[in-house]
């Protein structure tokens, strides 16, 4: 399983915050509600790099922005702290 990872260079967001670096796309399998959404993001927003997480339960995607590619055992460990599974990378 490969990270879908591009660069992203520069990116501002609507509230006028900036951005750059490598945005990669997760499947992650159990949220099913903004509190799941809410879980998954604090704990992979705690990670060495990482500057945007969204997760989106109604289709399992998080997408997480990082000033370096980040390492799939990192953020597997996260998620699974968080109490879901990381299924494959969109």
């Amino acid at each position: 399983m490969t990270a879908d990872q591009k660069n992203s260079g520069s990116c501002c967001t609507t509230d006028g915050s900036c951005h750059s670096g490598v945005t990669t796309v997760y499947k992650v399998s159990g949220m099913t509600c903004g509190h799941c959404e809410g879980a998954v993001t604090e704990e992979i927003s705690a990670l060495t790099g990482v500057t945007a997480v969204k997760a989106v339960a109604t289709t399992g995607e998080v997408t997480v922005t990082s000033t370096t590619p980040l390492a799939e055992e990192t953020i597997r460990a996260a998620i699974e702290e968080a109490g879901y599974e990381l299924t494959t990378t969109a």
